[in-house]
């Protein structure tokens, strides 16, 4: 694709109402905003000009394609959640930015023990935080966010039962869903079983971060044993033409990240990503940023990648958002609007990319 078409599709991309279900607080963070709170709280950075902090914190052309430089942009970024102000400004400028790039719904996602660790902050202080930050970010703009609470598989249970409370807490101020992340290699999902029924039975949806760093063994478990309806990135469920089976007959969606995927290694680049051979496997996929401040993107940037070095269509990138609609963790008849809107409002789509103009209720 030449450079002319690439400006054409990121257009229509721009354009477009989308929607984010896999996305990283932590990982959402503008530099110019680590750089005022570094000033402010007396923070020290190895740089407080953006360009020159930028390889500290984000993946730059021609860093180590691996999950160990990926996850070292974070060693900066955990010093920042330093004061119940910074955090709810973190939360409203994430809403903030994916408003500006026409996401229309997103699923903002954290780890709370990640928010408390720096000041020992309660968990339910955390999320209280974040919740007011996304209120902000929300008003005046046309977009609607709920949150997702991630607990890890390489930490204590113990801190995936405060999850899990502080989840059923929250749940009329938008927290929808139970998150499992972390190192998938060497630790089992087992432990979190109970925790995940529990939060299933308790109305809270559920998302299982699997088959990324790890084989598509966890992918089965995470369907079969946690009962998940989707899954984070998923996308070496194609070695194994079983657990595909598995996931189309569950009718699991994943959430994938192309850029994420290459830039930690999961795949060797972007014309190897397995996103193209999912969708022609019958699966179900999103596309999504992950942490897009960390790789220095938009969701336009991802649906501008597909089209390009992944070789999916137009078309295909409409479905995509179409399956998020389907995916969302709404009630039935929320969803059900949400998916009339996308199913208008990119039908509509005009070749130039202006969408229509009516909004979701």
């Amino acid at each position: 694709m030449n450079a002319a078409t690439t400006n054409q599709h990121r257009a229509l991309y721009a354009a477009l109402p989308k929607i984010e279900l896999h996305r990283h607080l932590e990982g959402s963070i503008r530099l110019s905003t680590l750089i005022d709170v570094a000033r402010e709280y007396q923070i020290d950075l190895p740089a407080y000009d953006m360009e020159a902090l930028r390889q500290y914190v984000q993946i730059t052309p021609g860093s180590p394609a691996n999950s160990a430089h990926f996850l070292s942009k974070f060693a900066v970024i955990r010093r920042f959640f330093c004061a119940p102000e910074v955090i709810q400004r973190i939360a409203r400028e994430a809403v903030e930015d994916a408003a500006a790039d026409n996401v229309k719904y997103m699923e903002l996602r954290f780890t709370p023990k990640a928010l408390t660790n720096l000041k020992h902050f309660s968990f339910g202080e955390v999320v209280r935080w974040v919740c007011a930050g996304v209120q902000e970010g929300q008003a005046g703009r046309d977009i609607r966010v709920r949150l997702i609470l991630s607990m890890n598989r390489h930490e204590s249970v113990i801190e995936g039962e405060r999850t899990l409370r502080v989840a059923l807490e929250f749940r009329d101020k938008g927290v929808v869903a139970l998150d499992l992340a972390g190192q998938e290699a060497g630790y089992s999902a087992e432990p979190f079983y109970s925790l995940f029924k529990e939060g299933r039975q308790s109305g809270l949806e559920l998302t299982v971060h699997a088959g990324e760093w790890f084989g598509p063994r966890n992918i089965r478990e995470a369907i079969e044993k946690m009962g998940t309806k989707r899954v984070g990135h998923g996308v070496r469920i194609v070695e194994d033409s079983t657990v595909v089976q598995i996931a189309r007959e569950a009718g699991t969606t994943f959430e994938v990240c192309p850029t994420s995927n290459v830039q930690s290694g999961v795949v060797k680049s972007a014309m190897h990503h397995p996103l193209r051979d999912m969708n022609q496997l019958g699966l179900k996929t999103t596309i999504n940023t992950d942490d897009p401040s960390i790789s220095n993107i938009t969701l336009t940037d991802e649906l501008t990648l597909a089209t390009g070095a992944l070789g999916l269509t137009l078309d295909d990138v409409k479905q995509s958002i179409l399956t998020a609609a389907a995916s969302t963790f709404l009630p039935d008849s929320e969803r059900a609007a949400l998916v009339n809107y996308f199913t208008d409002a990119l039908a509509l789509a005009d070749p130039h990319g202006e969408p229509n103009p009516v909004k979701p209720e």
